[in-house]
């Protein structure tokens, strides 16, 4: 048995919004060679204008971004932040940071998500001025990734199922069906 890695690549159309998914793969490795590749094979086939790209805090991915979509803005999804975010916190204060940062991901619009990030730093920064210092600078640019998260929760549920997978292939064709779905 070979553990293997789904990388999906999620993508918002400037004209007008609409989300779609352009690419699929399965990997050996999340290396930095295998995001080059990837993301070669995105731009042979037309994409352009890159303005935000959004992964986990891993060197390999960021290092293939930097140079294949120079200028653009890079961000980590929040469900990785929010972990980072929490490790830097006792234990006992985990959830309240983490009820606070699902209050400002959650709200209903930028202005508020906005004004309740502010409200959160200031609660922390007597306490914890790292994690304040973190939410201030993170309020500049808050973005949600819920779509992808989401997606990536309904993966790993349905893929639990199978556990073991006869070939990439068959891998590849749920999660090719999850995301048409």
């Amino acid at each position: 048995m070979v553990s293997q890695g789904v990388l999906i690549v999620i993508g918002v159309r400037g004209d007008g919004g609409r989300r779609e998914i352009p690419a699929v793969d399965v990997a050996d490795t999340e290396s930095e060679s295998t995001y080059q590749e990837l993301f070669r094979t995105l731009k042979s086939r037309a994409l352009s204008g890159v303005e935000l790209v959004t992964l986990d805090d891993h060197k390999e991915p960021r290092a293939a971004t930097d140079r294949h979509f120079q200028g653009a803005s890079w961000q980590r999804c929040q469900v990785h932040y929010t972990r980072t975010l929490s490790g830097q916190v006792t234990f006992a204060r985990r959830n309240d940071l983490a009820a606070g940062l699902r209050e400002v991901y959650n709200a209903p619009d930028e202005e508020r998500g906005r004004r309740l990030a502010g409200e959160l730093g200031a609660s922390w920064r007597k306490s914890h001025p790292k994690v304040a210092e973190h939410i201030d600078e993170h309020r500049k640019g808050i973005k949600t990734t819920n779509g992808l998260e989401r997606l990536n929760q309904e993966i790993k549920r349905r893929s639990a199922v199978v556990r073991v997978w006869p070939n990439r292939e068959a891998c590849l064709r749920l999660v090719t069906a999850l995301c048409a779905e």
